[in-house]
């Protein structure tokens, strides 16, 4: 079960990237992020309001709990920040495929932290993972993004580090607290922290280089879309026997849906390389998911 939930969850963030691309084309990317951590928590609202208007302010009323799950905002807010100037900024067949690098770096949180253990069918996915995050980096040197030249690239790479940080953070969150209510309360930390961040960019007068903002109706799919996502992710971690390296792994499959929507629909550059990296990316996750079953 918790496989197709982790199906799930990629399938969703396919689109959830796809809904960042369109949303994020000439726009201000303070902005929309600050109305998808608004949105967000208007849809998780529920949970919280039903548990206040029990006398329940979350996790028994524990600062302690909540202090942690603000941590999970800040390091939640902090990747998405990275990831959606780089978006941006960058194609997405590159930017999606770097994301893909998040499942080695859980890999090795996984093994030290949890004492997770692979068997040669999740290995073997994992090198293929990695060999096809390598690929896509040579072929980006190509378009012109390398490390030594592009901020993008590295926001992009400093996304996935943090991304892989969350990962490992959920896995200990869950072992205490009910996924739907972390789920519900760090979304509402995130939006007092990123108006707080927002306000403070406005009257310093620094804001995102991106110019004005305008309003599009995929910025409401980016909240709709990670919201879902979330949903199965956490209920994935949750249930006997899920493995957060697998998970995350293949939660990176999202890059298929992205992919395509770059090449078909922005006509991004070179495709057959490209399609090589993806279908190195498919044999690894079908890899995962044999040895997981």
């Amino acid at each position: 079960m918790w496989i197709i939930l982790a199906l799930l969850s990629a399938l969703c963030l396919g689109c959830y990237d796809i809904s960042k691309k369109v949303s994020l084309r000439g726009n201000n990317v303070l902005a929309v992020l600050f109305l998808n951590t608004l949105f967000c928590t208007l849809l998780m609202s529920p949970v919280i309001v039903g548990g206040v208007v029990k006398g329940d302010f979350g996790f028994g009323n524990s600062q302690a709990a909540h202090a942690m799950i603000a941590v999970k905002a800040l390091i939640v807010l902090s990747s998405w920040m990275l990831g959606y100037f780089s978006i941006k900024h960058l194609p997405l067949t590159i930017a999606s495929p770097i994301a893909a690098s998040r499942p080695v770096l859980v890999l090795v949180g996984a093994l030290l932290v949890f004492g997770e253990r692979l068997n040669l069918w999740q290995w073997g996915g994992i090198a293929l993972g990695f060999f096809s995050l390598f690929f896509i980096t040579r072929i980006g040197r190509k378009e012109g993004f390398t490390l030594r030249n592009s901020r993008w690239l590295w926001m992009s790479v400093g996304a996935a580090v943090m991304g892989a940080v969350s990962a490992l953070y959920d896995k200990y969150l869950l072992r205490s607290f009910e996924p739907l209510e972390v789920q519900a309360w760090y979304t509402l930390y995130q939006f007092l922290i990123m108006g707080s961040v927002l306000l403070l960019m406005m009257r310093s007068r620094h804001g995102d280089s991106g110019g004005k903002f305008t309003w599009r109706w995929p910025i409401l799919l980016i909240s709709v879309f990670l919201t879902v996502a979330d949903i199965a992710y956490f209920y994935a971690l949750s249930l006997p026997g899920s493995m957060i390296a697998v998970v995350s792994m293949i939660r990176r499959g999202s890059v298929i849906v992205s992919f395509f929507y770059g090449v078909v629909a922005l006509g991004e550059r070179d495709v057959k390389a490209k399609l090589l990296d993806l279908s190195l990316l498919l044999a690894g996750l079908a890899m995962l998911v044999i040895g997981s079953r």
